[in-house]
């Protein structure tokens, strides 16, 4: 029986490859009013039969594993219309959603929707402010071995649109620090990201520096691309701008690319991979965003080559906001292993010949399994050592035959630590 588990164990590991990183894309929009004929939009110029048709060719484009969005109407039937009809069709059907939630009771809501082939989604909340919820998702990573391992990587996403306008700064104000409040009551570490459409003008706003400068730093958010300043009409931040696709309209605000609304900020576990998920360096994009159109409609001259024409026009027409993206590789061997709350790292070197030497540092000082086994199971080595800080060790191998072997580790009752190793 037990040669069995662990045959069935290593199948499943070498099938579907547990050692290579993959990766999860995000996408951020504000949908401009999607289902919600208010400001100036109306069924004619924000259609949401023409909106679905747009978004699937954005998304179809950016090919995102978590979609958040903002202004979409309130009524269920909305998140329902888009899910099945910017969504899944086309053959696609692994997009679900979150439940939609208005603790705040506002026209329109945030929401979630998911790749359910990698994501499930765990739990989900709100909190409530003045104008709109601050919406919670935590989901994990749907690992082809879970089963077997019990082992997952966690994801939070916290969703907002802040009040907007020059003048509503406390109000923002306000609403980040229900968030930050609520974070750091709960000790909320790991891999979280708060996104949405944050309406500021200048990273001093009092609102965004609740989220990057928070009194508890273990809870604070960080800029992927570092572009802190005085975003609002100011040209030295064109390649980051995400509003307006438009110079003039009915339904879109006009203006052309002048701000810097629309964020994806993470926590710092994602910049170190220290909870197995990491930020891919020079992922994060304002999807169309090219530089070259401050104060400019997305359509006007120079032309924008950035993205295909049919997605450039996508982008002018589905919502006066561009979308933000960006990728995390998330797995058991990003960034830094963890054994407890201590960074934990195994280096080897590979092919193998004569000895397996092994390099372990930073565990947490105690005893340690170290275990070796071929493709079906059998162990080829196991030997308990002391670890203390960094520990080199070597493993002879010279008499173990050429192939592909899995190394476990395991200490004090933490996850397993596995990698490949292969004997030439």
């Amino acid at each position: 029986m037990i040669l069995k588990k662990f045959t069935s164990l290593l199948f499943v590991l070498l099938s579907y490859g547990i050692y290579a990183q993959d990766t999860i894309t995000f996408m951020q929009y504000n949908l401009l009013m999607y289902g919600n004929n208010f400001g100036g939009c109306s069924s004619s110029n924000n259609n949401i039969d023409d909106k679905n048709q747009y978004l699937n060719t954005i998304v179809d484009y950016v090919q995102p594993d978590i979609l958040t969005v903002n202004e979409l109407d309130a009524n269920p039937f909305y998140s329902n219309y888009l899910l099945n009809g910017a969504l899944n069709i086309n053959g696609i059907n692994y997009f679900q959603m979150g439940e939609p939630t208005n603790v705040s009771n506002s026209y329109t809501i945030n929401q979630i929707f998911y790749n359910s082939d990698k994501l499930v989604l765990y739990t989900q909340g709100a909190i409530s402010t003045s104008y709109r919820d601050i919406s919670i998702y935590r989901l994990y990573y749907n690992t082809p071995d879970l089963k077997y391992t019990k082992d997952t990587v966690y994801i939070n996403c916290c969703v907002t649109h802040l009040k907007a306008g020059q003048g509503y700064e406390d109000e923002r104000t306000i609403e980040t620090q229900k968030l930050m409040n609520y974070l750091n009551n709960t000790n909320a570490t790991g891999n979280y990201l708060f996104m949405g459409d944050f309406n500021v003008y200048t990273n001093a706003e009092p609102a965004f520096q609740n989220l990057v400068n928070w009194p508890n730093e273990d809870v604070r958010f960080y800029d992927p691309v570092n572009k802190m300043g005085a975003w609002n009409n100011n040209s030295y931040y064109a390649s980051v701008h995400t509003q307006s696709t438009h110079t003039s309209g009915g339904c879109a605000s006009g203006g052309g690319m002048d701000d810097r609304f629309d964020f994806i900020l993470i926590s710092d576990e994602m910049l170190s991979g220290t909870h197995k998920a990491k930020y891919v360096q020079n992922s994060y994009w304002a999807v169309g965003q090219d530089g070259q159109h401050f104060n400019k409609s997305l359509l006007d001259s120079p032309t924008n080559t950035s993205v295909p024409t049919n997605v450039l026009h996508a982008l002018y027409n589905m919502s006066d906001h561009l979308p933000v993206t960006l990728k995390l590789a998330v797995g058991s061997s990003v960034g830094i292993s963890t054994f407890g709350n201590k960074p934990f790292t195994v280096k080897l070197q590979n092919p193998v010949s004569e000895n397996l030497n092994l390099t372990i540092r930073n565990a947490k000082s105690g005893l340690y399994s170290i275990n070796i086994f071929n493709t079906i199971g059998i162990n080829v080595f196991s030997e308990n050592i002391e670890v203390s800080g960094s520990t080199s060790y070597t493993i002879p191998f010279g008499d173990v035959k050429s192939g592909l072997y899995i190394l476990m580790i395991t200490g004090n009752g933490y996850n397993k630590v596995i990698r490949k190793i292969i004997k030439r």
